[in-house]
């Protein structure tokens, strides 16, 4: 199974490739309080469907670039 993570387009400014920030919540190994770690990645997104601020679906794929190691699957709508 294929690694699948939700985050949130921050860049469209390249050509069909975007910037997906993906939040998570850690644990502190000794003191057990929760935080928030980001991280940056670089998605395959073919055609200008997607802009800044769409919540996205990307998925783990072949590489396609030195950097591009994931696709977009979907938008997801959220209300």
């Amino acid at each position: 199974m294929k690694k699948k993570l939700k985050g949130i387009i921050i860049s469209d400014k390249m050509k069909d490739t975007v910037v997906v920030k993906v939040d998570r919540l850690v644990a502190h190994p000794k003191y057990h309080k929760r935080f928030k770690v980001s991280k940056k990645y670089k998605a395959h997104a073919e055609g200008d469907n997607f802009k800044v601020g769409d919540v996205v679906m990307i998925e783990a794929c072949r590489p396609i670039s030195k950097d591009k190691k994931f696709r977009v699957l979907e938008k997801i709508i959220s209300n």
